[in-house]
């Protein structure tokens, strides 16, 4: 009996409180798990067919420009439609998701993304090619808003910052490989065909996103009201810091969208004069940013987003500047550099986004996906105008400036006063 009593004295019985802290631990998923390597597939096939059929079509700009006798401006048109309605449908997208679930939505987004990309490869006219990639764009916003939500709440937060780079990581492939497989088939086949061959892999993308990612554990379904929406809204714009990092995401992705949208026209031109199939294989630049995406991530969960994010625009700076040289192995280290900073920056600030957004977290990253895709939007095809008027050194000083700006701002995120979970 004397045995028993000392050791319910030294090991007190569990309260209602430890179990339920037991609970919370065990809802979240954690690193080296096999539920943590099925979110991270999923997630990664995901990012990869969402970039993939997005940006597919900048390689192909060139040579819409001759089909359709359009300049380039209006080449970038096919692009920027479909990050406009992208923008456009994150407003809707991200709320749903409170309401419906993380997963449905997702999958549902991928599976007609695929199939608006492939009825865009059997259009004979521009105004139906950009119909269906406004479809796409529209489409595709079910899984951008919706993944970093779905990551912010099952993925343990000692482990989000990886998670997130690794998710990012597979925009990377996927926009990479969009644009090498259309760069280098445009080549060869009509690009009618190469839009059926992307769509087709899409789909095969979209049935492995569907059977791998596991069911939500902390999802919680809110309000559709419009009043909670609108108070969501407030909410995150009284924020000190997500109206910053909602700016951050314009300046970033308009910054990077500008830059591959037009490389391809000078590299076609002279004194490079490249065939379209060796400027679709310079999008290898892309494996830089599948290393920073998840590297960088990591390195800010161990010394925090605020000492790293501002580092990440710096190297862009510093790629941009390179590319206003002329030897091609300067401009392709530039590429390099650029998008090994991009990707960092992004895997930085959108999981920055996850921490700081306490409630109503799919209005937030809809928020921040909203002027991600914004800056992709109206960047994209403003360049275009620089371009004509400046050739590259407008297109650098137009970076420049948006990047100059992205800097002040990481700089005033630095010197918020921390939160808890920030």
């Amino acid at each position: 009996m004397k045995v028993a009593v000392a050791t319910l004295a030294q090991d007190p019985p569990p309260t209602a409180l430890d179990e339920v802290v037991a609970q919370l631990e065990d809802a979240y998923i954690e690193k080296g798990t096999p539920l943590f390597m099925r979110t991270v597939l999923a997630l990664f096939a995901g990012g990869f067919a969402t970039f993939a059929l997005l940006y597919c079509v900048q390689p192909m700009m060139p040579v819409l420009s001759r089909e359709f006798s359009i300049n380039a401006a209006q080449s970038s048109l096919i692009l920027s439609v479909s990050t406009a309605m992208l923008a456009f449908g994150l407003l809707i997208t991200g709320p749903v998701s409170d309401r419906l679930g993380r997963k449905p939505v997702m999958v549902a987004a991928l599976f007609c993304a695929a199939a608006s990309t492939i009825a865009s490869g059997l259009m004979p006219t521009w105004e139906g090619i950009l119909l269906m990639r406004a479809l796409v764009g529209l489409s595709l916003s079910g899984l951008a808003a919706v993944a970093m939500t779905y990551l912010s709440e099952e993925i343990h937060p000692q482990h989000l910052g990886l998670a997130m780079g690794l998710y990012i990581a597979g925009n990377a492939i996927g926009g990479m490989s969009g644009r090498l497989i259309i760069g280098v088939l445009i080549d060869f086949v009509s690009w009618h065909i190469a839009m059926l061959i992307i769509g087709a892999l899409a789909l095969i993308a979209a049935t492995l996103f569907w059977k791998l990612l596991p069911e939500s554990r902390n999802f919680r379904a809110s309000s559709l009201k419009p009043r909670s929406l609108v108070n969501g809204f407030v909410m995150h714009f009284k924020d000190a810091g997500l109206p910053w990092l909602f700016l951050e995401a314009f300046l970033l992705m308009g910054a990077f969208v500008t830059l591959f949208n037009y490389i391809g026209y000078r590299l076609l031109a002279d004194p490079y004069d490249l065939s379209q199939a060796v400027v679709g294989l310079l999008s290898v630049v892309y494996l830089s940013g599948i290393y920073s995406s998840a590297k960088i991530g990591a390195l800010a969960d161990r010394l925090g987003r605020r000492r790293v994010l501002w580092a990440t625009i710096v190297l862009m700076l510093a790629g941009i500047a390179l590319t206003l040289f002329t030897p091609l192995w300067l401009v392709f280290l530039g590429m390099l550099m650029f998008t090994f900073g991009f990707f960092g920056a992004h895997s930085v600030a959108s999981s920055w986004i996850g921490r700081r957004a306490r409630k109503a977290r799919g209005q937030a990253s809809s928020l921040y996906l909203f002027s991600y895709y914004a800056g992709s939007s109206i960047a994209g095809t403003a360049g275009g105008f620089f371009w004509h008027y400046a050739g590259w050194n407008g297109i650098g000083g137009f970076i420049v400036a948006l990047l100059l700006v992205a800097l002040l701002v990481a700089l005033k995120l630095a010197k918020l006063p921390p939160l808890k979970h920030a």
